[in-house]
């Protein structure tokens, strides 16, 4: 049984880039289909559990207004509903779980709360649809244009073939890709290809990804017995040690992409080291009256839970679900060997009062809806944001390039997990960066848009364009080019091409509150 919906912008993906995407067309006036391939909207914050990774400025600007708008929601929402301390009332920046990466980190529960009242007032308009646990399954195309995609719900097994003027891929792997035969490219190009000064592999390597994860949800109460079952894969994780590696998966040691050596970390604090429970914890109880809390909360998105023993995507789908299994088998193996068998300070072993959230992440098994995707499939586009363009060397040596089409601005270091070939892991600096509309434009589709980790960014430079602002940002501005473009009646690329046009859409683009280009006392810093 297949359906048939019409709409005027269709998105396929509700993560965050396409949660903002369906945002701003909606804000827009136009009709909007937003399809999602788990039970819920906003992606990294929500469906895969990471709390936001920003740049030290984003208190005061480098962000879009919505961002700005959704972290005062945050911070409004635990004042308004969360038993605090008289002392945490006070604090005006708060930082819910105080963690070592990140000045809001909450749980995930409040972004998915936030992000729907956001969305709110125009999904009760009717001008947002929304289907959610829909995947994309086919797309039908007339030369270079895409007529229209079918999503299959995975609860019903149904079909829904959607029609539309303006499709945006803004799924976490862009699906819609090769369903559409739109050119893409994956994995690590060569350095005849590029010329970046970082390049890791001399050859192109289209399957050399990054390692996913599949974070979870814990809390720590001593003297409580919260066990799980020993995980199937448990006996291999338990052994498993990579050969570019010089301590086991299971360890408190992890690889330091900085250095590419072995790094001692530690579970709760210690003098000296660094602190995983704190690194990404979600709720800090010292901020919530006593009794609200048994402990704080934690999500876990660590390198000892990086999965790198192949991709799950460009692959068949036997390999596609072995991997998808193997990155759950080996989180719930940390926890269990966390549980029972990892070194404790005071010599004894294992953690028993470490505790599953299933609640937190809204599932049965208690990991995440969905792995933590750091690499997608990225178009070929019209304009490729490569390394020379952002990395902190570069503007030693040549100075700052502004972007003549710059359609929002972002900023974190070049950060590549390790490959799930090569086993290559990478850091460096980069400078704060314009995100430009050409890197959004597919060079041969007429009327799709990417509008998350798909842009025309490199494997290199992917490292910093993943993160929560910048995914926001490029999906934000990718629905005000679709609505823009529909509005005027023009193909999506007319806009960059027309000086007239460009200036009136990044016009738009600023009086919707979408920065484009970062303040000087930035840039020479």
């Amino acid at each position: 049984m297949t359906k048939e919906m019409n709409g005027e912008i269709i998105i396929i993906g509700g993560g965050l880039g396409g949660s903002m995407a369906a945002l701003s067309a909606a804000k827009l006036g136009k009709k909007v289909i937003l399809t999602e391939e788990t039970a819920r909207i906003g992606g990294q914050l929500t469906s895969q559990l990471v709390p936001p990774d920003e740049h030290k400025w984003i208190e005061q600007f480098g962000c879009t207004r919505t961002y700005r708008e959704f972290r005062n929601r945050v911070r409004a929402y635990y004042h308004h509903n969360y038993p605090l301390t008289a002392k945490a009332k006070q604090i005006s920046r708060l930082n819910p779980g105080n963690a070592l990466v990140s000045r809001i980190s909450h749980d995930p529960r409040v972004s998915l709360a936030v992000l729907h009242d956001m969305l709110a007032p125009y999904f009760h308009s009717g001008r947002i649809t929304l289907l959610l646990q829909h995947k994309a399954e086919a797309a039908e195309t007339n030369g270079d244009e895409i007529l229209a995609v079918t999503v299959r719900n995975l609860e019903t097994n149904n079909l829904v073939t959607i029609s539309g003027s303006i499709f945006i891929d803004a799924t976490e792997c862009g699906d819609v890709l090769p369903l559409a035969g739109a050119e893409y490219v994956t994995g690590a190009e060569s350095v005849n290809d590029t010329g970046e000064p970082h390049v890791l592999s001399r050859d192109s390597e289209p399957m050399d990804m990054q390692s996913i994860t599949h974070c979870f949800a814990v809390d720590y109460i001593e003297g409580e017995n919260h066990t799980i079952e020993k995980p199937q894969q448990y006996k291999f994780w338990k052994s498993y040690q990579a050969d570019f590696l010089e301590h086991k998966q299971l360890s408190w040691f992890g690889p330091d992409a900085a250095t590419g050596k072995s790094k001692l970390f530690t579970l709760f604090p210690q003098k000296g080291l660094f602190s995983l429970w704190e690194y990404r914890r979600a709720l800090d109880k010292s901020l919530f009256e006593e009794g609200y809390a048994n402990g704080d909360l934690s999500l876990i998105n660590w390198p000892q839970n990086d999965y790198w023993l192949g991709p799950i995507y460009e692959v068949s789908e036997e390999e596609r679900l072995k991997h998808l299994k193997g990155a759950r088998q080996l989180s719930l193996s940390l926890l269990y060997w966390m549980q029972t068998e990892a070194p404790r300070e005071d010599g004894k072993t294992g953690f028993p009062g470490m505790r599953l959230r299933r609640d937190v992440a809204g599932t049965e098994d208690g990991l995440a809806m969905y792995p933590y995707i750091r690499e997608s499939r990225r178009i070929k586009a019209e304009v490729r944001v490569k390394e020379q363009d952002i990395s902190a060397d570069t503007r030693v040596n040549n100075g700052v390039n502004k972007v003549r089409d710059s359609v929002g601005i972002g900023s974190y270091h070049i950060d590549l997990h390790p490959t799930v070939v090569t086993n290559q892991l990478f850091y460096t600096l980069s400078l704060p960066f314009q995100i430009p509309l050409g890197a959004l434009l597919p060079i041969r589709m007429h009327n799709l848009i990417a509008g998350s980790k798909n842009i025309g960014a490199t494997h290199i430079t992917n490292g910093c364009f993943r993160v929560h602002p910048v995914e926001w940002n490029i999906g934000e501005s990718a629905g005000y080019l679709a609505a823009y473009a529909h509005e005027k009646g023009i193909e999506p690329r007319a806009v960059r091409q027309n000086e007239e046009q460009l200036d009136e859409f990044q016009s738009l683009l600023k009086k919707q509150g979408i920065e484009l280009e970062w303040p000087h006392s930035v840039l020479i810093e």
